[in-house]
C-alpha cells in the first residue's frame, strides 16, 4: 500500500472505474482535483484498491473506498479503511464520516465491523436514485509514546 499523490490519479481512476458503476466512477481529473485539496490524503494498493479521505478540523470523511472485483473478500478493503482511519487519527481527527449505498451489504458489514454506526440518511444521493446512509465512527487518538 502506497500513499496516493497526484501521480497516482490515473491509477486511482482505473481502480475506481472497475470498482463502481459507470455513473459513479471518478475520472483521473476528479482524483487529481481531490488530491490537490488541503487535508486530502489517500492510499493505493497495487492489488486493486484505493481509499481517499479528507480532514477538516477534528473530523474526517472517507470520500471513496474501492476494491476491484477480482481482489474482493481478501481483506484489502479492511486494510485500506484501517490505514485511512489511522492516518486521520494521527492528523488529529476524532470522528469520521462516510456515505454508503443502503443496498451495499458488503460495505455496510465492513463499516459496522470498523465501529461505524448510522447517523443520517441522504435520500436519492446516488445517480441511480438510491439512498445513502451516513455513517460515523469515533477515532481513538494515536498511542502516545510513554516516557519517564
Amino acid at each position: 500500500m502506497i500513499p496516493a499523490n497526484l501521480a497516482a490519479a490515473a491509477a486511482m481512476a482505473a481502480i475506481h472505474a472497475e470498482s463502481f458503476p459507470a455513473g459513479e466512477a471518478w475520472d483521473g481529473s476528479a482524483f487529481a482535483a481531490q488530491l490537490a485539496q488541503p487535508g486530502v490524503f489517500g492510499r493505493l494498493d497495487p492489488q486493486g484498491g484505493l481509499v481517499l479521505a479528507r480532514i477538516a478540523g477534528d473530523e474526517a470523511e472517507i470520500l471513496t473506498l474501492g476494491v476491484v472485483p477480482a481482489s474482493r473478500r481478501r481483506g484489502l478493503g479492511r486494510a485500506l479503511l484501517a490505514a485511512a482511519l489511522a492516518e486521520a487519527a494521527a492528523r488529529g481527527a476524532r470522528r469520521v464520516f462516510l456515505e454508503v449505498a443502503v443496498a451495499n451489504q458488503p460495505a455496510l458489514a465492513l463499516y459496522a465491523a470498523a465501529g461505524f454506526t448510522p447517523v443520517g440518511r441522504r435520500r436519492g444521493y446516488y445517480a441511480d436514485g438510491q439512498d445513502a446512509l451516513v455513517l460515523s465512527a469515533v477515532l481513538s487518538p494515536p498511542a502516545a509514546a510513554t516516557g519517564g
